[in-house]
């Protein structure tokens, strides 16, 4: 694997290519996206003056944040918002279509706990604002992840989680952290969940939920929509009973046919503009936020993977697009964060990412895996 040096004219050419970007809008577009998602988590928060003060101090840190990543971005590195990391590929369950299994990666060994602290506290010092927490199930390593969340009070932590592994116990100790907010995943019902992640899944979830609302913590859901449940999981029937398990934020993620076989739960063009615009009734109708994943990419100009928006940290360390491109050239745990973000990969694809817009599979990069793939070969 190669990463480009830090020679002056690589950083000159970077300056460059950044400033000759005809789209350089879409950042300013997405920070205020963020900023006001945030504004309106601080709103839905008000009845916990503990999380407002919390939310105001992340608010502020995403504002200083963002100063943060222009500044690098003058010297020719891109420092994207938002940071997702799999901190493991184990997990408790064995949902069907799962990406990180489908994927088949080599079993390297995952980050241990002082590599996985350096990587979060370097993204801090660049200007990431907003860190993702997914796997596997990371709560297989909730003694880390909360520590991480603790010591960075000013960060937003999302934890992408199945909830089978949150007692009161767990709950108990997420509710003392304000900046972490655990994201449920559901398929939809009981029929819905158990069918794909397992029977009494469902069950479980939604005591999950009730333990962490006992516990006044911020919390939402994550839903996969596919062909076959977007009606359901869009339907007001769905979203009340969620929303009345106390939930306050909803992502609602586009299936990528990783899985062989499966590309009969894509969904179709006129899913995907009634998700848009369901989304969009929902945030007016209920006292929630709800965002669609990978979202509206043509107002971004783009996929906002490979930072432009946006990266992805594998368990073994590997710095990459995102979580459905498996393809990397920079290891975290063998080079700085700010040396990764020089990488020649993630600028060919960013300089690429007009033609990278919505596609019929959920994931721009995953349809175009061959031309990623082709990317590293060249180099």
């Amino acid at each position: 694997m190669g990463v480009c040096s830090s020679t002056e004219p690589v950083g000159k050419r970077r300056e460059e290519s950044s400033l000759n970007d005809n789209n350089l809008q879409y950042r300013e577009t997405f920070n205020t996206v963020i900023a006001g998602t945030l504004d309106s988590a601080i709103r839905l928060a008000a009845a916990d003056p503990a999380l407002v003060l919390s939310g105001i101090s992340i608010l502020r840190n995403q504002k200083k944040a963002s100063s943060i990543r222009q500044q690098y971005e003058r010297d020719g590195i891109l420092v994207p918002p938002v940071m997702m990391i799999s901190v493991t590929s184990r997990c408790n369950l064995a949902c069907k279509g799962c990406y990180q299994r489908a994927q088949h990666r080599n079993r390297a060994p995952e980050m241990n706990e002082e590599a996985l602290r350096s990587v979060v506290s370097q993204a801090a010092e660049l200007g990431v604002s907003v860190i993702v927490f997914a796997g596997g199930e990371p709560l297989l390593r909730k003694d880390e992840i909360l520590s991480l969340a603790k010591s960075h009070p000013a960060i937003l932590f999302a934890a992408f989680t199945n909830g089978q592994l949150i007692d009161d116990s767990v709950a108990d100790e997420i509710a003392g952290l304000k900046n972490i907010v655990p994201m449920l995943s559901f398929e939809g019902f009981r029929a819905e969940t158990d069918l794909r992640r397992g029977s009494g899944v469902y069950d479980r979830l939604l005591a999950a939920g009730k333990l962490l609302n006992d516990h006044h913590s911020f919390f939402g859901i994550s839903v996969t929509v596919t062909f076959r449940n977007i009606d359901r999981v869009l339907s007001n029937e769905f979203v009340s009973a969620m929303a009345g398990t106390g939930a306050r934020a909803f992502v609602f993620v586009e299936y990528v046919p990783i899985e062989p076989g499966t590309d009969d739960l894509v969904l179709a063009p006129e899913q995907r503009a009634a998700l848009s615009f369901r989304l969009q009734e929902f945030n007016r109708k209920y006292p929630a936020l709800f965002i669609g994943f990978p979202g509206d990419e043509e107002m971004y100009g783009g996929c906002l993977a490979a930072g432009r928006g946006f990266v992805h940290v594998s368990p073994s360390g590997d710095l990459e697009p995102c979580p459905a491109a498996p393809f990397s050239d920079a290891n975290l745990t063998k080079i700085p964060l700010i040396e990764a973000f020089r990488s020649d990969f993630l600028e060919k694809i960013r300089s690429n990412h007009n033609a990278l817009t919505e596609t019929n599979g959920g994931c721009a990069l995953w349809t175009n895996r061959d031309w990623v793939q082709g990317l590293l070969a060249k180099q």
